[in-house]
């Protein structure tokens, strides 16, 4: 299944498909970024197309990949089990728990978490 825009809460989404292709480099963050001139508001990229050195907070990889979404007034959604990058990252934990509470970058278990989310916005 490709990457398609769904109305989902009433917000329009980029949804990621899981198989996709991984997001390794920034240029691959912009090409989602690219890809939501399609109409949506919102990309959800499931955590496992996510390159580990987004869960290495060291590589700065993560902050560049958030960064280029708030420049562009993007929401990025990282949707699936999180729990074991956490685990082992105090940072990552103040990340998660940080972006969860400002509005461009969040952390959600699964897509129902995902629609609380946006009914939250719409």
């Amino acid at each position: 299944m490709p990457d398609v825009v769904q109305e989902r809460a009433g917000v329009a989404v980029l949804m990621c498909d899981p198989d996709g292709p991984p997001v390794a480099t920034v240029e691959d963050a912009l090409d989602l970024i690219g890809a939501v001139f399609l109409g949506a508001e919102v990309v959800a990229v499931p955590a496992g197309r996510l390159d580990e050195r987004f869960f290495s907070l060291g590589t700065r990889f993560a902050g560049e990949v958030m960064q280029k979404f708030v420049n562009y007034r993007l929401r990025l959604a990282v949707v699936g089990d999180i729990s074991w990058h956490a685990a082992a990252s105090p940072a990552l934990q103040a990340l998660v728990r940080e972006s969860n509470s400002a509005g461009h970058v969040w952390f959600v278990p699964d897509l129902d978490a995902l629609d609380a989310r946006l009914r939250t916005v719409a």
